[in-house]
């Protein structure tokens, strides 16, 4: 999949041309164009094309046009097909010379995370029958929505593709409204909901489809305090839809775009130095440019967590995917994690999840 930044110029009738244009000669370098995307309001287009590698593509394209994409990533249909809805051109209108697609690839994502806070939680087959029963009724939500399921964990988690921001939200506060529900019918006290939302393009400078997109909404649902968390641009897009309604809820929270670049700033520099024992609180304040104090309330005030509490949170989550896919021994996956001792990862995992891991990894 490439994308191509255009002029304002630039029509939908144009775009349509050019993928003319590319279908005359794709086989001379052995490509096949299945469709593209046009936005207009955003002034960019996406072309999914079957090619023998990314060379070919720009060739097609130059030859055809002279418009070369800004970049190109390798992508899998059905994950595209999952994101976008289709991965060949729509029906051609009646009494028309050109196909012309006036449809955006821009879409809401959202990431949804409801889990138990304890490991031991839930045990017994009615209360993991009735988390099935939570899982449908949250797909059923979406499907109502329109939103496209993309990927699914039966325990804990729900990516999902909106067309529209209006959808995305609603949809969101339907899960949060419905998790009530259930938790006060069933047991679930224990249970914890997260849903983070952001918007944006599939092709990026990153090397997967919506890369930037999921991630950041991972972020918001991960790292950001509150049940239902939103971009700024989601709650922009959001109110411009609906004259300027406040999306002032309960249980919602709207990260400025301030907030939201020291979110990419302090999770970039987070993934790249957790599991480092030596990492200290230091090293977050010399790299986020903020005194100890100032970033102990940035950090409070965005996630309710100290920095130190923070990071071993954040080690803990990445132990624990160790430990589902049995990487290694309790002691090789403390020292891995950031952990200087097996004992004190143990307590600290055990405070965290509500067992040990030695319990957890034999269960």
């Amino acid at each position: 999949m490439d994308r191509h930044d255009v002029s304002e110029a630039v029509t939908a009738e144009i775009v349509a041309q050019l993928h003319k244009e590319d279908l005359k000669i794709e086989h001379k370098y052995g490509c096949r164009g299945l469709t593209y995307w046009f936005d207009d309001k955003r002034k960019t287009a996406f072309c999914l094309v079957e090619a023998p590698n990314i060379e070919a593509i720009k060739k097609m394209h130059d030859q055809a046009h002279g418009d070369v994409p800004h970049m190109i990533i390798e992508v899998d249909d059905t994950i595209v097909e999952s994101f976008l809805g289709r991965i060949e051109d729509p029906v051609k209108a009646q009494n028309t010379e050109l196909n012309i697609i006036n449809d955006p690839a821009f879409r809401s994502i959202m990431v949804v995370k409801f889990k138990p806070k304890s490991l031991e939680f839930p045990r017994s087959t009615s209360q993991n029958e009735s988390l099935q029963d939570l899982h449908n009724s949250f797909s059923e939500i979406i499907t109502s929505s329109e939103g496209r399921i993309v990927k699914q964990q039966l325990d804990d988690y729900l990516l999902i593709s909106f067309k529209s921001v209006t959808h995305a939200v609603s949809s969101a506060l339907a899960i949060q409204s419905h998790f009530k529900e259930f938790s006060n019918t069933f047991r679930t006290n224990e249970l914890q909901l997260n849903i983070g939302i952001c918007c944006g393009i599939p092709v990026t400078e990153k090397k997967g489809i919506f890369e930037d997109t999921i991630k950041l909404s991972e972020w918001l649902c991960d790292v950001v305090q509150g049940e239902i968390v939103l971009s700024a641009d989601v709650k922009d897009l959001y109110e411009s839809e609906h004259r300027n309604t406040s999306l002032n809820k309960e249980g919602v929270t709207i990260l400025s775009s301030s907030n939201e670049k020291f979110l990419h700033i302090l999770m970039d520099y987070t993934e790249q130095k957790w599991n480092k024992a030596d990492l200290k609180m230091d090293d977050f304040s010399k790299h986020l440019g903020f005194s100890k104090s100032q970033l102990y309330r940035k950090m409070m005030a965005l996630t309710n967590t100290s920095p130190n509490n923070f990071l071993k949170k954040y080690r803990l989550q990445q132990s624990l995917k160790l430990l589902k896919s049995k990487t290694g021994n309790i002691s090789e996956i403390a020292f891995e994690t950031g952990f200087n001792s097996p004992a004190y990862f143990s307590k600290c995992f055990q405070e965290k999840f509500g067992i040990l891991p030695s319990k957890y990894i034999h269960s």
